[in-house]
């Protein structure tokens, strides 16, 4: 099966239309104000109604509160959420829609252990190499030989991938998909057409070998 690519931190049409142009599967929108790359829910009405069929729209949130994740899903219908914080089971299922949880690997495989255990009604876990009380998006990996057990779910990787890293990455982790945000940028927030270009080709030489 080979492995699925997102593009997160999406904030300006002409990047979206290159992502897919590119072979990216979904793009993610992200609905935190602190991040470099967040974007209103205007903005983004603008971004997702240039999107053509059969592209998933991820929204990320980060320690939202139920107001803001059901603003967003009443004016945007995004297919996907993704929660980046704290957020327990209860509240990430609370909205009836699929979610990822993202499993802050910077902390340790017991406590990456402990957010999967935690959530079981999620649709997927995404590895991400932040912890400490960060939310991702930092451009540094992980150590891919120690992953915590994803109880049967699809695993998603992020976290220090480019074009330069993400087929080994893909070779030793075998994941369903990865996620790919400061990697393919040439500012924060701005993707780099070429950057995607090269990135999606690795994935797709090395999901087809």
């Amino acid at each position: 099966m080979r492995t699925r690519v997102k593009i997160c931190g999406i904030t300006r049409r002409e990047d979206a239309l290159a992502a897919i142009e590119a072979g990216a599967d979904a793009l993610g929108f992200v609905f935190y104000p602190p991040s470099r790359r967040h974007v209103s829910v205007s903005t983004a009405r603008q971004l997702m109604g240039s999107l053509p069929p059969f592209v998933s729209r991820v929204a990320l949130f980060v320690d939202p509160s139920a107001e803001q994740v059901i603003e967003v899903i009443d004016e945007l219908r995004p297919d996907l959420l993704q929660f980046h914080g704290n957020e327990s089971e209860d509240f990430c299922a609370c909205f009836q829609m699929p979610y990822l949880k993202a499993v802050p690997m910077g902390e340790g495989l017991e406590a990456a252990q402990a957010v999967i255990d935690a959530h079981a009604r999620a649709a997927g876990f995404l590895l991400d190499s932040h912890g400490g009380g960060k939310s991702g998006g930092s451009g540094t990996r992980f150590d891919w030989s120690s992953l915590p057990d994803a109880r049967g779910k699809p695993v998603l990787l992020a976290g220090g991938l480019d074009a330069l890293s993400v087929a080994e990455a893909v070779r030793r982790v075998r994941p369903y998909a990865v996620d790919v945000s400061s990697g393919v940028e040439s500012a924060p927030g701005v993707k780099d057409p070429v950057r995607m270009k090269a990135l999606i080709q690795e994935v797709m030489n090395v999901s087809q070998s």
